[in-house]
């Protein structure tokens, strides 16, 4: 059955551009003047039309009605706002990026693995310098999820991330638990948690689901390719933005039928999980596809290998530039959330970026 996409393909800086009145994406600071209309039957791309705003809803309705009506949803889903994320008692606005600080417990994480396992007292310092540089929120993580890690025993991983979470939510912090475990995702919920951020999607433990649910936590579904094995493995893709759509929708979909909200979902499209530079670099570009979908979008390629693998292979430890690049390109995508290593130069670049935005500082009618 053919299914249809409405891509942005011309991000603005502000509500107005040379091609008229552009729409705001997400809710957040990213606008779009002009869209692709792509109608895909299987792996092919059949139709592609670009259009202006004021075009769309005549070539919407021109689909036949099945298509027309899954794009007229996505239309709507493009300019769609979020609200807030309640997270104890704080609240984190979606009307702008937020800056999500990692924090891995573990011994074998990519980047700084080891730096704070079994060293609590370092850990917590971590975090609170992270919060101090502007992070909204802390996500803590006892497992790695990086190409070939071993398997971690669910119960390693509570002792590992329930410790942190507890003193950090007695000092007020917003807390993700990056897990996919139903067990640590309930310990970690019951030890102060406010986010459950899944990378599998709540495929790799069915009762998953069910405990967000119940919960009312807010969950992120992160694409990867793989299953319980190996998340990286299975890349194979027609075309990875398009299939990588297909696939959030449906986790997204799945999410709602065990009873979570929608205003409860966010999606992260996996960069580098199971995915070549040549996709990675595909997707990111493609990045406000996804407001498609009608959910908060959360974006993490913080001191990732594709970083290393366009600089000659630097460490990851030396890839703070390119970090920063990417977050920053995401800003302009119009990503709810950017997960990061390096939390007070992100929010630092965070700053400008949204001051370019600034219609108190900028009188964009001068522009276009």
């Amino acid at each position: 059955m053919p299914s249809v996409y409405i891509r942005p393909i011309a991000i603005a800086d502000s509500p107005q551009s040379e091609e008229g009145a552009a729409v705001r994406l997400g809710g957040g600071l990213a606008y779009a003047s002009r869209f692709a209309l792509i109608v895909r039957d299987g792996a092919q791309v059949s139709a592609r039309q670009r259009l202006g705003t004021a075009d769309m809803p005549s070539a919407i309705a021109a689909l036949p009605d099945a298509l027309a009506a899954e794009a007229t949803t996505q239309w709507e889903n493009l300019r769609r706002s979020h609200a807030p994320l309640a997270c104890g008692q704080r609240m984190l606005r979606l009307d702008q990026p937020q800056i999500m600080g990692i924090l891995n417990v573990t011994p074998d994480s990519f980047s700084d693995g080891g730096q704070f396992l079994d060293k609590p007292d370092a850990a917590l310092d971590h975090a609170h310098a992270m919060l101090s540089g502007g992070a909204g929120l802390i996500d803590i993580g006892g497992e790695s999820t990086r190409p070939g890690a071993a398997a971690v025993w669910e119960g390693d991983e509570i002792k590992r991330v329930v410790p942190v979470i507890e003193k950090l939510a007695s000092a007020g912090a917003a807390i993700s638990i990056d897990s996919r475990r139903s067990t640590v995702i309930e310990a970690a919920l019951a030890a102060g948690a406010h986010i459950v951020n899944d990378v599998s999607a709540m495929r790799h433990d069915p009762r998953t689901a069910e405990i967000v649910a119940k919960s009312g936590a807010p969950v992120v579904l992160m694409h990867a390719p793989g299953t319980d094995g190996d998340l990286h493995a299975d890349g194979e893709y027609a075309d990875v933005v398009l299939d990588v759509f297909d696939a959030l929708r449906e986790r997204r979909d799945a999410a709602l039928a065990a009873g979570i909200a929608r205003d409860k979902i966010l999606l992260d499209p996996g960069i580098g999980f199971g995915k070549s530079l040549a996709e990675n670099l595909a997707l990111i570009n493609a990045l406000p596809l996804f407001h498609a979908l009608g959910q908060p979008i959360l974006f993490g390629a913080s001191r990732k290998r594709m970083i290393g693998a366009l600089s000659n292979e630097v460490p990851a430890h030396q890839r703070m530039a390119g970090s920063v690049m990417l977050a920053i390109k995401a800003m302009d995508a119009g990503c709810q959330m950017v997960r990061v290593h390096d939390v007070a130069e992100t929010v630092q670049a965070f700053h400008v970026w949204r001051g370019l935005r600034d219609a108190a500082l900028t009188d964009f009618s001068q522009l276009v």
